[in-house]
């Protein structure tokens, strides 16, 4: 089911007139307002530690519950993507990162709730200030540091992070030749 199906009524006037325009916005035939269905921004982070290993986590629940992941979340109100790269690396292992760059973002849809929420994903590349600290918290069943050679793509559970996955072990290959 798409989110704006749940829209059945115009928020500002109460009417039932309250119809499609695109698959992203709905309008009010009654009183003119039109809502559009924006990407909730979320942040993912490549951190690397100095033997070069990756830090993967592992999904407590759904969706994707039990495959891997990489630190990060959703953007909160107020708070730039770096910011919640930080949070969110922080609340789910514990780490604090440092030398933070811009890999690439993505769209994607994330499952919640039964529906298909779109998200605008970014992705950092970094380094963690104290790897020894590392510890699974919040949303994370386990944390652990894989060498890039044992990184299997299909073993992750967003497709979104399955494809900045793809591109950046293609760049560290790339790096190495």
């Amino acid at each position: 089911m798409h989110v704006l199906e749940k829209f059945q009524y115009c928020p500002v006037c109460g009417s039932k007139h309250f119809v499609e325009q695109t698959e992203k916005s709905k309008r009010c035939e009654s009183c003119g307002f039109e809502y559009f269905l924006n990407p909730s921004s979320a942040v993912a982070a490549f951190i690397l530690n100095e033997k070069g290993e990756l830090l993967v986590t592992q999904r407590r629940y759904d969706p994707g519950k039990g495959t891997l992941d990489l630190p990060g979340g959703f953007c909160d109100i107020g708070e730039t993507v770096l910011e919640a790269l930080r949070r969110e690396v922080k609340e789910e292992t514990n780490i604090e990162i440092q030398d933070v760059r811009y890999f690439c973002s993505l769209p994607n849809k994330y499952r919640y709730s039964g529906f298909d929420v779109p998200t605008l994903d970014t992705f950092f590349i970094c380094q963690p200030v104290d790897a020894s600290v590392l510890s699974a918290a919040d949303d994370v069943k386990e944390a652990l540091w894989i060498p890039l050679e044992d990184i299997h793509t299909e073993q992750f559970g967003l497709r979104s992070i399955r494809q900045a996955l793809h591109g950046f072990l293609q760049s560290k290959a790339g790096e190495m030749k």
